[in-house]
């Protein structure tokens, strides 16, 4: 014991001494040359001070032994408790020593009801008496990467020990760790590619599978929605994992990745990928898009997926940052396309540097999987139904109207410089040169009283009149593809498919265009808004797995009013995080009349989402109003400087700029410029442009229908009257009505973009508030991209006090306090203990399963054994009485004219088709419970000799079969797969890759050998 005393006074004395230190720092902060440093210096002498106050509880637990008061079962101490205080790492390691032995457990209180059960008691390296200073910050490698949950590791799991541990376990290639009810997830960037494939499939972690089994069982015991929530930085790999969440959803409720839901699935993210993904400062491949997966869920059976996706940075488009590339599509179709596909399209002989919107942006060789992935691209929109000729249309038409210029003509009027660019661009979108001119170069000015004054607009009118169509012609075509991902199939089985609310084909969707944009009056803007909402949010939120990959949070330079929006979806993400893990759990205990164990202190974000979105003067009510009062970008700074003058989130740029400010997130302090900041918001677009597109004039259909809902209020308003229209799709739109006696809309714009985002994010949140979550921390291992490399500084900036505060339990003065309390009603449960009881309902469970198992073998074994029944025959339909049979067929070919019968309407074969969910194309799939298939109108039974049509290998790689192979089929297996006998196992192989079946047909004895005459 003296050398256990010796050895906590001496690491005190330790932190004591560089507690001394870092006050002095403190005094110097005032004088300090950045105030990027004097920040981080903050944060480590707080660091330093968090770790002694857990240092000092644990030393007081190890200590006090029996002297102390101690807590009985109920969890409630004689003496006030200490709130605990998030530990933190210390700054220097302490000197490695080895771990002091436990002592001897405080004595129970006399009041102690009953001792817990020793099956009860949490793992015996949890706490130790002594460790909380050696353990605390020095963990071993080993200790670290042998545990899969770091809620079991010695001593106060500060953030240093969090590192330690995530950093042991990445150089052993476990890039997944639990940390109590989170998953944390590394990004070691060693595998780019789609983890939708079958190959991706193979090298995947069980980690993820484990969560989706947890929450399909949670929503099947329980009937609540639940939600997997993926949060972390740009480049952390959210979307990567979101989708082996959805593979692994799949196997277990959808019937696999053989499915055509899955297929339609996996070609839906494909094109939605190279769309909607682009190469910034901090991720070469950022997914500008973010993604609610919405899978609706019976009975443990998957039936009904949906995508709803949010796009913000549509300026990308016309102008990328500085440093940073356009989207994936426009570069992937650049080195994809054939000569005569290019020629076609108007783009021989350009490249990246021949196209402004190209330009503008990083620039570097091809990629060589730019061009293959350009191809499964275009397979992709095959397998949706798009026809790839009008989407590579519309995406060539925006690369060349970023090269028509236009300078200043007579009078100031706005003349084309790059006539071919205009003329080509034309083309592809189906209407006349001059038509499309007009649109751009010509002003509109609206009246009360008929008519409208038209007049030349000047160049840069014409310009951003230019970049809106091409910002219109993108995002409308990403939410059309959307729609008609979300409209493939209406299900009326169990099978996993791409469905909606609509069935729209995709030759006639006039009734879903209207969902595709929003013109609605101003005026009656709130109450419309409103009365959309709730129509969008009356949507049934029982039974459904979630998975939710939004923004993460972007320190861009300069960040935009899209960053701006991004760090606000951030923002309200950690804010739902902290709610549900510390704000919920510590009002529960106040209610309870627990003792203040679990008051937990972490980053209050909610004064940061206040500034932002309030209604009344948050940032972006601010900007509307400038937008509103037609405004400057150096008086809406001056505006919201004023108003939110002292405000400890808003703070000044440095260098003083007029239209720059700062906002201090809970992960940092960003700097936004307002410059485009009004333009941006207010994404409109003329109605004077958009009427070239009206179907009388435009040969371009796909065109005309990405602005259907905009021409009708043309049509029925007269012509162009000078209103604007959003450029691109809203939420109110979405829950407009669709029939087709709903009264035309007011050719005005509902909202602005951050009103509109702002209604999806409520939205989302309404859905979000009655799922249980599951969430997934994905964390990115450096800053480079660099593979298998591992970055301390880099990780330790993404692990959130939240993540550490959420394993770290209290320090009171009982180890039973840790495990368990009681409270009024109820009985709170440490993370520990409730492993500890999850782990014993598994065991009962299977204890009970195979009770269950055995007594039932134990009957068939008793009961008498008689014949088999015969199979049960189907009973033959007897014909209806006094209806005549039918006449025999006649030859095929033959039929009557004059008979309607012998008439096929093809409307009708395909709407029936589309209402069962059947392919024209394909026949059905076999049936599961069927002994035989048909081949060539042949009827064969099981077992069949079957040849291999392609290369195949098992989940496992240990068995793999080349193409030529003959095999034994025995029937049926799972979904999309037969049962065959391959070296004395029987594996399911799937249907795609055997070649259609033939008769096994029986071995002739062998004949008999001629006798051999003796040798005489």
């Amino acid at each position: 014991m003296a050398t256990l005393g010796l050895s906590k006074v001496f690491i005190l004395d330790k932190y004591f001494t560089e507690l001394q230190k870092f006050w002095e720092t403190e005094k110097k902060l005032q004088d300090a040359s950045s105030s990027n440093e004097a920040v981080h210096l903050q944060r480590r002498l707080l660091s330093l001070s968090s770790e002694l106050v857990t240092l000092r509880n644990h030393l007081h637990v190890g200590g006090a032994g029996a002297a102390g008061p101690s807590v009985g079962a109920t969890g409630s101490a004689s003496g006030s408790a200490q709130p605990a205080v998030p530990p933190r790492a210390p700054l220097l390691p302490p000197p490695s020593a080895p771990a002091p032995p436990p002592p001897a457990p405080p004595a129970a209180a006399p009041h102690a009801p009953v001792a817990p059960h020793p099956s009860l008691q949490p793992p015996p390296t949890r706490w130790r008496g002594g460790a909380g200073a050696g353990a605390g910050a020095g963990h071993g490698a080993g200790q670290g990467a042998a545990a899969d949950d770091l809620i079991h590791l010695r001593g106060p799991l500060t953030e240093d020990a969090v590192v330690r541990a995530l950093q042991a376990r990445f150089y052993q290639n476990k890039f997944y760790t639990s940390v109590g009810p989170i998953l944390v997830a590394m990004n070691a960037y060693t595998d780019a590619a789609n983890a939708l494939t079958p190959a991706a499939a193979r090298a995947q972690r069980p980690e993820l599978a484990r969560l989706v089994h947890d929450a399909v069982r949670h929503q099947a015991d329980t009937g609540c929605p639940q939600a997997i929530i993926l949060s972390g930085v740009s480049g952390s790999g959210k979307t990567y994992a979101s989708m082996v969440l959805l593979r692994r959803l799949f196997d277990v409720a959808g019937g696999g990745p053989e499915t055509d839901a899955f297929k339609h699935l996996a070609a839906a993210f494909t094109v939605l990928r190279s769309l909607g993904a682009a190469g910034t400062l901090a991720n070469s491949h950022s997914s500008r898009i973010g993604h609610f997966i919405e899978v609706q869920v019976t009975d443990g059976a998957l039936y009904r997926t949906k995508i709803h996706c949010y796009f913000l940075d549509q300026t990308r488009v016309v102008r990328p940052p500085p440093g940073e590339r356009n989207y994936h599509i426009f570069y992937q179709m650049l080195a994809g396309l054939t000569p005569d596909e290019r020629l076609q399209l108007h783009l021989d002989g350009y490249s990246a540097q021949d196209l402004r919107y190209l330009t503008s942006s990083q620039h570097r060789r091809p990629e060589p999987e730019d061009a293959a992935r350009f191809h499964a691209w275009k397979t992709c929109l095959g397998i949706l139904g798009i026809p790839f000729l009008d989407v590579v249309r519309v995406l060539a038409a925006v690369l060349l109207l970023g090269n028509v210029q236009f300078g200043e003509g007579a009078e100031g009027a706005a003349e084309p410089a790059g006539e071919a660019e205009l003329a080509a661009a034309a083309s592809l979108l189906g209407v006349a040169a001059p038509a499309l001119l007009r649109g751009l170069a010509s002003r509109t000015a609206p009246r009360h009283a008929r008519p409208q004054v038209r007049g030349a607009a000047g160049p840069a009118h014409a310009a951003c009149a230019r970049d809106a169509l091409a910002k219109a012609l993108y995002c409308r075509t990403v939410a059309t593809i959307v729609r008609r991902a979300n409209s493939l199939k209406r299900l009326g089985s169990t099978l996993g498919t791409l469905s909606s609310d609509s069935n729209d084909s995709v030759r006639d969707q006039d009734a879903a265009s209207r969902r595709a944009s929003t013109a609605g009056g101003r005026s009656r803007a709130g109450a419309q808004g409103m009365a959309a909402l709730n129509d969008a949010v009356r949507h049934a939120t029982d039974g459904f797995v979630g998975i939710l990959d939004m923004f993460g949070f972007e320190d861009a330079a300069p960040s935009r009013l899209e960053h701006l929006c991004a760090n606000l979806c951030a923002e309200t993400m950690q804010h739902f995080y902290n709610t549900h893990v510390f704000k919920s759990s510590a009002e529960s205990c106040r209610e309870e009349g627990v003792a203040g164990a679990l008051e937990v202190e972490y980053v209050d974000n909610v004064p940061c989402i206040d500034l932002v979105s309030s209604l009344r003067a948050g940032l972006l009510a601010a900007l509307d109003a400038e937008c509103a009062a037609r405004g400057s970008p150096e008086h809406y700074v001056a505006r919201i400087r004023t108003a939110h003058r002292g405000h400890p989130r808003l703070g000044e740029a440095r260098p003083p700029h007029a239209r720059r400010f700062a906002v201090r997130h809970y992960a940092g302090e960003v700097v936004y410029d307002a410059a485009e900041f009004l333009d941006a918001n207010r994404d409109c677009v003329p109605d004077a442009l958009l009427a070239a597109f009206d179907s009388r004039c435009c040969e371009f259909g796909f065109a005309t229908h990405l602005f259907g809902t905009e021409l009708k209020a043309l049509a029925a308003s007269g012509g162009a009257t000078g209103a604007l229209f959003r450029a691109s799709p809203t939420a109110l739109a979405a829950a407009a009505p669709t029939a087709p006696s709903a009264p035309a809309v007011p050719a005005v714009p509902a909202s602005t973009l951050t009103q509109d985002f702002h209604t999806r994010l409520d939205n989302l949140l309404r859905t979000l508030v009655h799922a249980r979550p599951h969430f997934v921390r994905c964390l990115r291992a450096n800053a480079a991209e660099t593979p298998m490399l591992f970055e301390r500084a880099v990780v330790a900036n993404q692990v959130l006090r939240a993540v550490a505060a959420a394993a770290a339990p209290p320090a009171p003065s009982s180890p039973a306090a840790v495990r368990w309390a009681l409270g009024k009603r109820h009985v709170f449960l440490s993370e520990a203990m409730r492993q500890v009881l999850e782990r014993m309902r598994r065991a009962r469970r299977q204890a009970a399963a195979e009770c269950i198992q055995a007594a039932w073998r134990r009957h068939r074994a008793r009961a008498p054994r008689t014949a088999a029944p015969a199979p049960p025959q189907r009973p033959r339909p007897a014909p209806i009485t006094g209806t005549p049979p039918p006449d025999p067929p006649g030859p095929p070919g033959l039929t009557d004219p004059a008979d309607p019968s012998d008439k096929c309407d093809a409307t009708l074969v395909k709407r029936t088709c589309s209402l069962f969910g059947l392919d024209l194309e394909r026949p059905p799939p076999l049936p599961p419970s069927r002994a035989y298939t048909v081949s060539n109108g042949v009827k064969l039974g099981y077992p069949q000799q079957r040849v291999l049509a392609a290369d195949w290998a098992d989940e496992s790689g240990a068995l793999r079969l080349r193409a030529g192979d003959t095999v034994l089929a025995l029937g049926a297996a799972r979904r999309g797969h037969v049962a065959v006998q391959v070296l004395g196992r029987t594996v399911p192989v799937p249907h795609s890759v055997l070649a259609p079946p033939r008769a096994l047909r029986p071995r002739a004895p062998p004949a008999p050998h001629a006798a051999t005459p003796a040798l005489t």
